[in-house]
């Protein structure tokens, strides 16, 4: 709100800020300001990076959902339509080696069309950990 100033004749307006009490907060902030930064002890936050994995597995199975929420599992260029039931016992299948045995480094991989809703891609990723398949990822890739 501007002051008046009444000198003779008639009153006349000051149009300016007064900068005293903005200057003297500034100067109060840049006091704590100062006195706390050397206090902050910069925290270091361990983040997860790509590419550290010892070994790449020597099998990747991708499990594909369609549009119409179908599964199918590709194993190298095999793709085989299955069932939510089934989708353990072929996983298990497909990890099998010919002596019985399964390849200790083989990743599961899911893969889904981008309009699948995310509760169908969590349940087929909840049904093979609770089976105890190991190294089930997700796929950033679109399927076609």
């Amino acid at each position: 709100m501007p002051t008046l100033v009444s000198r003779g004749r008639g009153r006349r307006t000051i149009n300016e800020i007064n900068m005293v009490p903005f200057i003297d907060v500034m100067l109060v902030l840049l006091i704590i300001f100062m006195v706390t930064a050397p206090m902050i002890s910069p925290s270091l936050i361990d983040l997860p990076s790509v590419g550290k994995a010892a070994k790449q597995p020597d099998q990747v199975i991708q499990v594909i959902l369609q549009k119409n929420e179908s599964l199918e599992i590709k194993v190298k260029d095999k793709t085989i339509s299955i069932g939510l039931k089934d989708l353990v016992e072929a996983v298990r299948q497909a990890q099998g080696k010919p002596d019985g045995q399964a390849p200790a480094n083989s990743a599961v991989v899911i893969s889904a069309d981008k309009s699948i809703k995310y509760e169908s891609v969590v349940k087929v990723m909840d049904t093979l950990q609770r089976a105890g398949i190991q190294r089930v990822g997700l796929s950033v890739q679109l399927v076609n």
